[in-house]
């Protein structure tokens, strides 16, 4: 699994127009990409290393703040634009593998005591959100 973890002063999700998800105070926003070989496992490590990743201000967690946390799957992170100008995205799990993963990762943060929002899965998502830092890191397990 990959994600790409920014801090943020606030996020949201719209879809269609609604906001589906939003964290309103100071938390992380999560992209979570889902490849063919990824499971059970996979799921619960990202979401502790989303939980304890230290790089709120003052090197805390939202683990140590009870910051709340947006996930968002984007299956194009594991797009490949390597060769040509148009990207493949062979590497990214379909929907039925990455759905439930995603949600397992949300469900885990969630019985550690995280404060999560969600996207819709599938969707044609608007995200918008101010990047604290800037502070962006790629993390994967």
């Amino acid at each position: 699994m990959r994600a790409v973890v920014q801090r943020v002063a606030h996020a949201s999700v719209t879809v269609g127009g609604e906001v589906v998800g939003a964290i309103t105070e100071p938390g992380l926003m999560a992209l979570v990409g889902v490849t063919h070989t990824d499971g059970e496992r996979e799921a619960a490590a990202l979401a502790r290393k989303l939980w304890t990743l230290r790089i709120l201000g003052g090197e805390r967690s939202c683990s140590d703040v009870g910051a709340p946390l947006l996930v968002v799957s984007q299956f194009t992170l594991y797009g490949d634009a390597r060769k040509g100008r148009r990207p493949t995205w062979q590497a990214a799990a379909p929907g039925p593998v990455a759905e439930p993963l995603v949600d397992l990762v949300v469900k885990e943060l969630r019985g550690l005591g995280a404060r999560v929002e969600t996207g819709v899965f599938g969707a044609e998502m608007s995200v918008s959100l101010t990047n604290e830092g800037p502070f962006t890191v790629i993390v994967e397990v």
